[in-house]
């Protein structure tokens, strides 16, 4: 243990020399108005705070590597609910003069409408819902289908994470609930990953590269013959980078199960190599 020293107000650096238990010790300290940094400068001492640095560390990368795990898996999720509700799914643009563009989400569609009030003439954001009255195309119902699966099972990546987290808070020994809780993780997070990249592929595929047969109702202010161009949208780029989170957080757990793994093991070498011991 290192002798405390009372912080003064003015900083300035000196020399504290004392004896204890027979040996001889030398600090060279920095006082300064804020607590107190302590610099060993015997051999031992140096060595000491250096292991001790290391093993800081090497604790400290672990929960980083634990918590970016977990960090990637909530902004999945988020990304998720992003796409779940976005609006940009299909950008058509139409020779109209009532309705130049259409915005398609998943659950509704979107124009603007020029409308006369009053003697002026106002632009006003209308929604439609994507019903059973429109023509629904196969990619189109399922990615509808894949997005809401791929939400619904994530929070259960969330579930299981924290119970592997709160294991290493509270120390406790028992990597086998650790391993299937990572394990659970990297399934469920496989499964999504793909229901979300096939989403958004397929339907940027069919929709810029195909003959999508999405079609309004009769009652839509326009018709889809009057299609002139097929707009990018951010939906696919989010979409890959929903999946791309999704990946990183199952590496991260790979490589979680793995280490758990190994302590799994040394520990019942140990135990076996003690009962030997024992006999």
């Amino acid at each position: 243990m290192y002798l405390a020293l009372a912080a003064k107000l003015v900083s300035r650096l000196f020399k504290h020399n004392f004896e204890t238990a027979g040996a001889r010790y030398e600090y060279l300290v920095i006082v300064k108005p804020y607590p107190i940094f302590v610099f060993p400068t015997s051999v031992p001492d140096l060595t000491l705070c250096f292991f001790n640095l290391i093993f800081r560390f090497v604790v400290m990368k672990e929960w980083i590597f634990r918590l970016t795990g977990f960090l990637c898996s909530l902004l999945s999720l988020v990304f998720g609910i992003i796409l779940l509700s976005s609006r940009y799914w299909r950008l058509w643009e139409f020779d109209n003069k009532v309705v130049k563009l259409v915005y398609i989400g998943l659950w509704k569609a979107y124009y603007h409408q020029e409308f006369n009030i009053s003697g002026s003439v106002t632009r006003v954001l209308v929604h439609s819902p994507v019903n059973l009255d429109w023509t629904i195309s196969p990619e189109f119902r399922y990615a509808q289908n894949l997005i809401i699966v791929s939400i619904l099972i994530k929070p259960f990546v969330l579930v299981f994470n924290s119970v592997a987290i709160r294991i290493n808070i509270i120390k406790a020994s028992i990597p086998e609930v650790q391993i299937l809780c990572y394990k659970c993780c990297v399934l469920i997070l496989l499964l999504s990953s793909l229901c979300t990249t096939l989403s958004v592929t397929w339907n940027e595929a069919e929709d810029l590269h195909g003959e999508t047969t999405l079609d309004f109702p009769p009652t839509f202010p326009v018709r889809k013959e009057a299609l002139i161009k097929k707009h990018h949208t951010r939906v696919f780029p989010i979409g890959i980078l929903t999946a791309t989170l999704s990946l990183l957080a199952m590496i991260i757990f790979l490589f979680e199960i793995r280490s758990l793994e190994r302590q799994s093991k040394l520990k019942a070498y140990r135990a076996s190599k003690q009962a030997h011991q024992n006999v």
